[in-house]
């Protein structure tokens, strides 16, 4: 009965600890009669003070990082995800992440990023909910990462996770200020299509959201003589050089007129990549007007 992988330390004549992986095979003469054992090993002294630290810098990191086996089963449980979800590594050991930790809505999505990590297709700034032990709903943002062995074989998925409970409650916020601001706020992505239009926009141009989002701004709302002035702006926001003050007309739903004084901002993601722009505008149609009236009184 021969064996395979077995792991053993063995200490060297100058009193050094070695540890071994030792296959043991069984020695016959030509007969067949069993003569004796050959063992082959292999070093992993090295490795295995490798696989020591690699643990320890997992369950030192500042972020909260499981690992699942082939089945699913937790193996690895570092303290930041303790911490943050409330269950201790010997609470979540062995058991199954998806069935167990795992809103009903999000199991599927779940199990398919780890399907997906099992069979090598690794998934980056994956959101989804957890409920911690004490009952809260957290939001996660997860990259599930293949973990294979020194033969390359897959033997699980870690998954690297950040706390974005904080800052999608920030965004909600931000969203509701940008929607109830008494000015006209618009947002385009980095192909210039709308995906912020608040109330005072709406009221303004007439314009519902619904009729707006996703559609490109400069080619369907700007008027003809102004669409290459817009365009330059926009794309200088997007290029990191903001634009105050610029002036432009926007013809409403209804075919009026108006003159609107646009703030262009950029807007970018928390690593500082530009992601769109934002704009503040004000409707300066009656100030025009009264320009002109003022500069023909004194002309005449």
């Amino acid at each position: 009965e021969e064996t395979a992988n077995f792991e053993f330390p063995l200490i060297t004549k100058a009193g050094v600890r070695l540890d071994v992986l030792l296959n043991a095979t069984t020695r016959r003469d030509e007969q067949g009669n069993v003569i004796g054992v050959v063992g082959i090993g292999q070093d992993i002294t090295g490795r295995l003070a490798q696989e020591r630290e690699y643990t320890r810098l997992i369950d030192t990191a500042n972020a909260p990082i499981f690992g699942v086996d082939t089945n699913g089963r937790v193996n690895v449980w570092n303290q930041c995800a303790m911490r943050l979800v409330g269950y201790s590594s010997e609470e979540v050991m062995g058991h199954s992440l998806v069935q167990e930790f795992i809103t009903e809505d999000y199991k599927a999505a779940v199990q398919t990023v780890l399907d997906q990590a099992l069979q090598g297709a690794e998934t980056e700034n994956f959101e989804f909910p957890l409920v911690t032990k004490a009952g809260a709903h957290i939001q996660v943002l997860l990259n599930a990462t293949t973990r294979r062995d020194e033969q390359g074989n897959i033997i699980g998925v870690v998954g690297i996770g950040q706390d974005i409970t904080a800052r999608l409650a920030q965004e909600r916020e931000y969203s509701k200020l940008i929607d109830s601001a008494n000015a006209p706020i618009f947002g385009v992505d980095t192909q210039g299509r709308v995906n912020v239009w608040n109330q005072c926009a709406m009221q303004l141009v007439g314009y519902s959201s619904e009729e707006v989002m996703s559609k490109n701004l400069v080619k369907e709302f700007i008027t003809d003589e102004y669409k290459t002035a817009v365009q330059a702006v926009l794309d200088m926001a997007l290029h990191g050089e903001e634009t105050a003050n610029f002036e432009f007309p926007l013809i409403t739903k209804a075919g009026v007129r108006l003159d609107v004084l646009l703030n262009a901002t950029t807007r970018r993601d928390e690593q500082g990549n530009v992601i769109g722009v934002v704009g503040i505008g004000q409707d300066i149609t009656g100030r025009i007007a009264q320009e002109r009236e003022y500069t023909r009184l004194i002309d005449t």
